[in-house]
C-alpha cells in the first residue's frame, strides 16, 4: 500500500479532503522522523514503537577486493509492532 492509497482510504472513511489528510500524514511522518533524529523514541499504544537502535562496531568484508573493513558503530531507525498488532496480523493473514 502506498501513501496515496492510505490518504485515499482515510479520506473516504472520514469525509475529510484528500489535501488535508495528506498534510496530516506528512506532518505525522515528519514528526516521527525529527523525533528519531533527536534520539527520542515514538510510542503509539496499540500500534507500535518507532525506536532508534544502536548497532555496535563490527568487521565486514569487501568481497570484490578480498579485504576486511571496519564498520563503525551507528544508529538505525526501527519499528517494533505492539503485541495486539502482531496478534492481529498472525490471526488474519494466511500462511502461504
Amino acid at each position: 500500500m502506498t501513501k496515496a492509497e492510505i490518504v485515499s482510504k482515510i479520506s473516504d472513511k472520514t469525509g475529510i479532503e484528500k489535501a488535508d489528510v495528506l498534510a496530516t500524514v506528512e506532518a505525522f511522518m515528519n514528526e516521527v522522523k525529527s523525533s528519531l533524529e533527536a534520539d527520542k523514541n515514538v510510542y503509539l499504544r496499540g500500534f507500535g514503537s518507532f525506536i532508534v537502535k544502536k548497532r555496535a562496531e563490527k568487521t565486514g568484508r569487501n568481497i570484490s577486493k578480498n579485504t576486511t573493513i571496519k564498520i563503525p558503530a551507528h544508529n538505525i531507525p526501527a519499528f517494533k509492532p505492539a503485541k495486539v498488532f502482531v496478534n492481529g496480523v498472525k490471526s488474519k493473514v494466511a500462511v502461504k
